[in-house]
């Protein structure tokens, strides 16, 4: 087993834990439930969920591409060692 090796395996769990985490972070998407439990939303409370969401939306674009990317990578080690 070479370092790149090593290197991409811990990139790939390190990757992993982060997609868990941030998809855990994020507010699933239930329409109108708050009408029905009565719950009342502020205009800025909207605007502020919409961008940690947004954010948190990003973020887990941003890790599953590296996700790919290392397991292209450490596919492509293995094919060619």
């Amino acid at each position: 087993m070479g370092i790149w090796e090593i290197l991409l395996g811990g990139l790939l769990i390190l990757m992993s834990i982060a997609i868990i985490i941030v998809i855990i972070l994020q507010e699933g998407n239930q329409q109108g439930v708050g009408v029905v439990t009565g719950g009342a939303d502020t205009f800025f409370s909207k605007n502020k969920a919409r961008s940690i969401d947004a954010f948190l939306a990003r973020w887990t674009k941003v890790f599953a591409a590296v996700f790919v990317l290392a397991v292209v990578g450490l596919n492509v080690l293995a094919y060619f060692s």
